[in-house]
């Protein structure tokens, strides 16, 4: 009877036309509730994990045995490099912008002036060379690709608890992303530090690129899985945002055995339509009755509703993936062949994706969370491999299915999962929407601050967030 009276109160609490959106969708309750008791008891047949499998990704045919090494790696460049840059840096061909345009039609040229006179005349790579070579780095052959990664142990300390971790980046970024969280994973004062290996997906930076075509984020989790146990480890634990995300929930889906627990800055959900229609419908009105919170419900709609907040918004930010996941090769020609393309290219997302209002600003607000060292650090990592046209083309590898039929879109996830999610990242996902793919969370977090590049961020939320999440699995 009380619930009974909170419904009433609530309804006629409602102007004409909410209550007429919610008889809509109350409309839909019934047949919802049918087709969701059959979704749950389907998914109970389904399988808990994915199968491994196995793949050759170099020139040629595979051989009977692979060479296991793993040996040491530097960055390196040369001075013809660095001349080849300026000269190409002093030959571009700026177009003026639309006034008081900001960010909103992309990079915006002014403000780009300013970042490659920068790029040209005080940003020194050689220096920069020496910090990326501060932390120990390595490659090793696996699948006949080349596979770079950084490797972190932690100073002895008596009675600390050591854990091994890897951390997996995304698009456009790189290991580089990780330099400001590392020292504060690895080198912490606390009960627990990790020993922490960051590997460069295949096709990006360091990491040779695949030779023939598949390679997705199944064959990426494959290859990360191989890697920990050339490394000596059984069982670990995984952190992943953007592309990094998705590898690392496939990880957790092939061998669950190895995976500890699962953290991800970057959330998905895999709930069928219906569903999010309907909790999409209630939810600003009755969100308890859908598992919202009132945070959710700031995320979700904001003061303009859901459809501009999330689905405008989105349809705004992916036309780079549709380009990407259809034709890679040919947009990548361009970036490929001119630095301050890249630059224009790559870094717009570093503004936008850090936070939507940027886009109004001149300089779209990129040193408010980074410096230009930073972000030129990442441009060069991509700039001096040429690995921007693979890392493209990793889109098309993973949009070639239909994502609704990949097997891991219909695997569960139940390591234990921590998910941390930051106010400005692309699109939020409520705890009530994640629980369709991770089954097992141990927490959810709503950050304070911070986007779709954390790690680069916002090292040391994330570096918390992680650690209690980490601490909770451990009973610690």
């Amino acid at each position: 009877m009380q619930t009974i009276e909170v419904l009433k109160q609530a309804l006629s609490s409602l102007d004409p036309t909410q209550q007429q959106q919610l008889l809509v969708a109350g409309s839909a309750v019934a047949v919802g509730g049918l087709l969701t008791c059959y979704y749950w008891v389907y998914q109970g047949t389904k399988t808990k994990r994915i199968p491994t499998g196995d793949g050759w990704w170099g020139a040629g045919e595979k051989p009977r045995s692979e060479d296991e090494k793993v040996f040491p790696f530097q960055v390196q460049t040369s001075d013809e490099e660095i001349q080849d840059l300026y000269d190409r840096i002093d030959r571009t061909r700026y177009t003026e912008p639309l006034e008081d345009a900001g960010f909103q039609y992309g990079f915006n040229s002014t403000y780009l002036k300013k970042v490659v006179s920068h790029w040209r005349h005080q940003f020194n790579w050689k220096k920069q060379i020496a910090i990326l070579n501060k932390y120990p780095q390595f490659k090793t052959n696996i699948e006949g690709l080349d596979v770079h990664f950084i490797h972190v142990r932690p100073p002895h300390r008596e009675g600390q608890k050591v854990l091994p971790l890897m951390l997996v980046h995304g698009w456009p970024g790189s290991v580089y992303e990780f330099y400001r969280i590392l020292p504060l994973l690895t080198d912490s004062l606390d009960s627990l530090a990790f020993e922490v290996i960051c590997p460069s997906i295949p096709g990006y930076g360091f990491s040779e690129a695949p030779r023939k075509q598949g390679f997705n984020s199944l064959a990426a989790a494959r290859v990360f899985h191989k890697l920990m146990e050339r490394l000596g480890f059984s069982e670990y634990y995984l952190q992943g945002g953007d592309w990094g995300s998705l590898i690392t929930t496939n990880m957790a889906q092939m061998k669950p055995e190895c995976v500890k627990g699962l953290h991800l800055n970057m959330l998905t959900s895999k709930m069928k339509g219906f569903r999010v229609l309907f909790s999409i419908l209630i939810g600003r009105y009755l969100p308890w009755l859908v598992g919202f919170t009132r945070e959710d419900v700031r995320r979700l709609f904001g003061s303009v509703g859901f459809m501009e907040r999330n689905v405008y918004e989105i349809l705004r930010e992916t036309g780079y993936l549709h380009i990407q996941g259809t034709k890679p090769d040919s947009a990548g020609c361009g970036v490929n062949d001119s630095p301050v393309g890249l630059a224009a290219y790559m870094l717009e997302k570093f503004s936008t994706w850090t936070d939507f209002n940027n886009r109004d600003l001149e300089d779209g607000g990129l040193e408010r969370k980074f410096t230009l060292d930073d972000l030129l650090t990442n441009i060069m990592i991509y700039w001096t491999t040429g690995s921007i046209v693979s890392s493209m083309r990793f889109y098309k590898e993973n949009f070639k299915t239909n994502i609704e039929n990949r097997l891991d879109n219909n695997t569960g996830v139940y390591v234990p999962t921590g998910l941390a999610a930051f106010p400005n990242e692309l699109m939020h996902v409520p705890q009530s929407w994640a629980r369709d793919r991770f089954r097992n969370i141990y927490s959810y977090s709503y950050m304070p601050r911070g986007g779709h590049f954390a790690a680069f961020e916002e090292p040391q939320l994330l570096a918390d967030d992680l650690l209690q999440f980490v601490k909770k699995v451990e009973k610690l």
